[in-house]
């Protein structure tokens, strides 16, 4: 599976530079940071309740 070189990310930044412009990209930015963020978030709380279900499982109970 190629990867995106140099060239190519060169490239596909010009690109969004001139179709949004200089003054829009930091807002570009901030919003595919915080997007970042949230699916992070979002990632691990799913693996932390996924976790948190399996931990009462392995627990055995002794029998009467």
């Amino acid at each position: 599976m190629p990867t995106i070189g140099a060239p190519e990310l060169i490239i596909v930044l010009v690109i969004v530079l001139i179709l949004f412009g200089p003054g829009r990209l930091p807002d570009i930015g901030n919003a595919i940071g915080k997007g970042i963020r949230e699916f992070r978030k979002a990632s691990s709380e799913i693996e932390d309740s996924i976790r948190g279900d399996a931990k009462p499982s392995d627990t055995t109970t002794p029998k009467s």
